[in-house]
């Protein structure tokens, strides 16, 4: 047994010393003084630190191991593995179960990884709890930024004119993805990036070079007349994180929106999904894929008697272009893989889209579409009643299918 003096000694010598130690100096120092100690030593020091009896026998376990192997200490102030791990680690279903909450109310600048949400932590904490997933609203508000979202400024939450059913339509939407999800068939989100110049013209954004030696650009961004501009059409696929796009080098038409899902479906999607009857697309409003375009229709049915499939549509209400799933999964990883990169021709364009990647492990494949889709075609009434379409009951406008041709009974 060690006397009284004996413990007071250590307690005096822990009390002058604490502020300067950190965690693995404190527990080395504790270990040490307990091998002085010998027998009983890791109690004493336990009791006139304060200090576990386990912090001390781990000190004393890599005091013996770093004398044994000759090897200094580690720099770490924790061994590997050491410290409380993240709620989202411990509870496994709390991510899935805070994304279900936010995903169908996220949006953000097409152009950036960032996204935000309509809802509050304390809100998003609050029903989480419920689900039996107990976090804090602080602890919410991290997991966010840790997956990319930012806070939502003020200036942000109106994009246009609010359609009053424009909650219900997501609603509506969301509900559908997560029917087909469901049921093993195919989901993927579509629209037209950004038109982009080619050739070699200032790109936004910045890249490792020699210093001073900027890779040197065109002082004005007037089109080549021979290289034109490129237009990539993203197919997303939602199930398995995949992307396809399409680079045209003709005009953003219906006809080209529908060959890239053609193409899409004929390169990757039937590998995919072997065994799909249907594929429900989402889509903006408006551009070469809109609603009210006859002949985005008429380029479907086409597309549904080539792939086989019943081609079940959702379009976004309008204004809301900033919520589909293309422009923040796929179109703003393509924009950050390739900038400060002058897009000097199609080939390199598609070369860029290809090798975009992310670690949650997108995979993108590009190709050229060289075919010419020329405007302004009308499409008459006797067309448009050739295309097997049912309207959804709610909103038919926006929902609708179109059933192969060989199908329709």
């Amino acid at each position: 047994m060690h006397d009284a003096s004996t413990l007071e000694r250590i307690r005096r010598k822990f009390q002058a010393l604490a502020p300067v130690m950190d965690e693995r100096i404190r527990r080395h120092w504790a270990a040490s003084e307990a091998l002085d100690l010998a027998y009983g030593g890791v109690s004493q020091v336990a009791r006139a630190t304060g200090l576990s009896r386990t912090t001390i026998a781990v000190g004393m376990r890599e005091l013996r191991d770093q004398q044994a192997s000759g090897t200094t200490p580690s720099s770490r102030i924790r061994r590997p593995g050491g410290g409380r791990r993240h709620l989202v680690d411990v509870d496994v279903g709390l991510w899935d179960a805070l994304d279900a909450l936010v995903d169908p109310v996220t949006r953000g600048d097409p152009e950036s990884p960032l996204r935000w949400t309509c809802k509050s932590t304390r809100r998003l904490a609050a029903e989480l709890t419920r689900q039996r997933h107990t976090v804090s609203p602080g602890t919410v508000a991290r997991i966010l930024r840790e997956a990319g979202y930012s806070l939502q400024a003020n200036a942000k939450t109106r994009e246009g004119a609010d359609h009053p059913d424009r909650n219900a339509q997501f609603e509506y939407l969301n509900g559908q993805v997560r029917r087909l999800l469901h049921r093993g068939q195919p989901v993927v989100s579509v629209d037209t990036k950004k038109k982009e110049l080619v050739g070699d013209f200032k790109n936004a954004g910045r890249e490792w070079q020699p210093q001073g030696q900027p890779e040197e650009v065109r002082v004005h961004d007037f089109a080549d007349a021979a290289l034109g501009k490129a237009i990539p059409y993203g197919v997303y696929d939602l199930a398995n994180n995949q992307g396809w796009v399409s680079v045209g080098i003709s005009r953003d038409t219906a006809q080209f929106a529908a060959a890239a899902i053609r193409r899409w479906w004929r390169d990757m999607g039937q590998w995919r999904f072997p065994h799909a009857r249907e594929l429900l697309i989402t889509a903006d409003g408006g551009g070469s894929n809109s609603y009210r375009s006859r002949l985005w229709k008429v380029a479907l049915q086409a597309a549904a008697n080539d792939m086989g499939l019943t081609l079940r549509v959702c379009h976004f209400p309008p204004g809301t272009s900033k919520w589909n799933k293309v422009e923040h999964r796929l179109f703003s990883f393509i924009t950050e893989n390739w900038r400060g990169k002058p897009l000097v021709s199609h080939q390199a364009i598609v070369n860029l889209i290809a090798h975009t990647s992310t670690p949650s492990g997108l995979v993108v494949r590009a190709a050229l579409d060289t075919q010419e889709y020329p405007k302004g075609i009308k499409v008459s009434d006797e067309e448009l009643a050739h295309v097997n379409l049912t309207p959804a009951k709610f909103h038919g406008e926006w929902n609708y299918s179109i059933i192969p041709k060989a199908n329709k009974s």
